[in-house]
């Protein structure tokens, strides 16, 4: 499994307009081969910072979804948005606590 932690950061003028594309756009990221799940988390004290993190089967299923037409069109439309160059990093997942806690 892949973690996908994505960092973004946002002029204050563009937050709102991302937050409404994200809701337009999440349930194709959601439910597109590969992926297990994402969240989007807000930055209690940054508002301008945004982070996603998705989880994939693989790295080809990822790939194939940052290849997809939908996440280009997107891609394209947001950039201008952006206060600092977006961060991404895949990962393994280590450890998970949240799963024993909720057993």
């Amino acid at each position: 499994m892949i973690n996908r932690i994505v960092k973004l950061e946002f002029k204050e003028d563009k937050i709102s307009d991302f937050l409404s594309l994200f809701d337009q756009i999440k349930n194709f990221v959601n439910e597109f081969p590969g992926c297990l799940g994402m969240k989007l988390y807000h930055s209690i004290n940054n508002p301008s910072v945004i982070i996603t993190h998705s989880c994939w089967t693989s790295e080809e299923s990822l790939n194939k979804y940052r290849n997809s037409k939908k996440f280009k069109e997107t891609w394209i439309k947001i950039k201008p948005w952006f206060k600092e160059k977006p961060l991404a990093w895949s990962m393994h997942e280590h450890f998970n606590g949240f799963k024993k806690k909720s057993n």
